[in-house]
């Protein structure tokens, strides 16, 4: 039956029997090797035929599995869980890219190149620092933009020219590489010491700076974007972000799993 809170019965509409469940799911975590029902009936001071109907029900549904007479978590529950550890792994990434947007006085962007993509697992920018706005794919651009380049310079020559033959060079603005030739004897030249700068390839009036780092076997990179008219600005902001990648490259790590 649904509950009242508070004193004058004004608040929220509480479900008991979703409350009683829950418990029993905490009791049931809280073991390792699991628990029998009438130990979780006592742990979550419920009665034995309410444990045994919720039970079953949460049993039936995937959030408990039965062995042996104990019950443990089942593959829903373990989802569940799954879901928050990854959440708690984007939120670190969102906290390192904030405090970058906000020391740089600028968008911040992550990326990693994963299953033959080019992903932008993140981005922190603000209304007065807007991100630049993805008008054309970022996947099927990274010939044309810093984040795609960095990315692309970290693959061997298979998965590069992979990459490539499935997403053709093209113009996107008077200053986008030309052709793919160009576009190889580039990355072939990029250091992996020094950012990658892109000077209105992707878009007129912006200019961007990628960072590379290799997460285990994932490229990855960190970059930022400032105004055409700021572009003494970008340089900077890059090497000193870059200066501090050894701190973030642990927070960064989690995120391959996201």
């Amino acid at each position: 039956m649904p509950t009242q809170t508070g004193p004058t019965g004004v608040g929220p509409t509480l479900i008991g029997s979703v409350q009683r469940a829950m418990r029993l799911l905490e009791a049931a975590a809280s073991h390792e090797g699991g628990a029998p029902a009438k130990q979780l009936a006592r742990e979550s001071g419920l009665a034995l035929p309410t444990a045994y109907h919720l039970l079953r029900t949460l049993t039936h549904e995937g959030y408990l599995r039965r062995e042996n007479g104990v019950f443990v978590l089942g593959e829903a529950a373990e989802r569940l869980g799954a879901s928050a550890a990854q959440q708690k792994r984007r939120s670190m990434v969102d906290d390192v890219l904030a405090h970058w947007r906000d020391a740089i006085g600028a968008p911040v962007y992550f990326a990693l190149y994963r299953d033959g993509e080019i992903e932008v697992v993140s981005i922190a920018d603000t209304p007065g620092t807007p991100a630049v706005e993805e008008w054309a794919d970022f996947r099927e651009t990274g010939h044309a933009h810093a984040i795609g380049q960095c990315l692309l310079a970290q693959l061997d020559d298979e998965a590069r020219r992979e990459h490539l033959d499935r997403y053709p060079v093209r113009s996107l603005t008077p200053n986008t590489v030309r052709d793919e030739q160009a576009l190889l004897r580039r990355l072939d030249g990029l250091s992996r010491m020094t950012p990658v700068v892109e000077h209105q390839e992707y878009v007129l009036g912006t200019v961007c700076a990628a960072i590379p780092i290799t997460v285990g076997t994932t490229a990855a990179t960190l970059a930022i974007s400032v105004p055409s008219a700021q572009a003494e600005r970008l340089l900077p902001a890059a090497r000193a972000l870059q200066e501090d990648l050894g701190r973030l490259l642990r927070t960064l790590a989690f995120s391959i799993s996201i």
